[in-house]
């Protein structure tokens, strides 16, 4: 792997970077300001289980059943363009939908082909750096407090005109982080090679910074 003059990578190579962490920490802004900055494509493959998430409750299926879940898998490719798939509660539909390793099977490929493909990418998600690209070339964590993060989601929905309280926010980002962290399959976690960045003091540009610097350290 290497990189070019501006810092794009170099024709040929192959370079993946993992972005994992948990809801509202920021690693899908710092993900999409590191694939800019060296010229490769960004997936966020929390879009996919929002996706699966969506599709179960729009059919009139149990998203906490998995061959429910398991039949959402075949959701149609436009869906990934629609805005509700950005709400809170779609993100609550993903978390239930993710628990179950038939799911994440059914996901697990068209993931890894995105990462592996000429060039490489940037993948953000919860288990990218241990479950889908495990020999990444620079994985990070980004984390903050669960008080920070229900802050920047608040700011965000109520930016969106959507009422909701950041007690309720914060209630449900706990709530998240205990079945991502605690499910049996791929549980939240930072590899044991990641770079662990807490975000909870940064601004957006100050994490972004640091985070660009920290993939360029670490494939000088």
């Amino acid at each position: 792997m290497g990189l070019g003059e501006g810092g794009e990578v170099a024709q040929g190579c192959l370079m993946i970077i993992a972005v994992d962490g948990p809801t509202a920490s920021g690693k899908g802004t710092i993900a999409k300001a590191i694939a800019a900055h060296f010229g490769v494509p960004c997936l966020d493959t929390g879009l996919l289980y929002r996706a699966v998430g969506w599709h179960v409750a729009q059919t009139g299926g149990d998203p906490d059943n998995a061959q429910d879940a398991l039949a959402a898998c075949a959701f149609p490719e436009e869906l990934l363009d629609n805005p509700e798939l950005r709400n809170e509660a779609t993100g609550g539909l993903a978390s239930r939908v993710s628990v179950h390793p038939e799911v994440r099977a059914a996901l697990l490929e068209r993931q890894r082909a995105f990462a592996n493909q000429p060039g490489g990418a940037v993948l953000d998600g919860r288990d990218i750096g241990t479950v889908i690209a495990p020999d990444a070339d620079v994985k990070l964590f980004i984390t903050a407090s669960v008080t920070a993060r229900a802050e920047r989601r608040w700011l965000e929905m109520t930016g969106r005109e959507m009422e909701i309280s950041r007690d309720e926010i914060e209630h449900d980002i706990a709530m998240r982080d205990a079945r991502d962290t605690q499910r049996k399959d791929a549980p939240l976690r930072a590899a044991p090679d990641a770079l662990v960045m807490d975000t909870t003091a940064l601004g957006r540009d100050e994490a972004i910074a640091a985070a660009i610097a920290a993939v360029e350290g670490a494939t000088s």
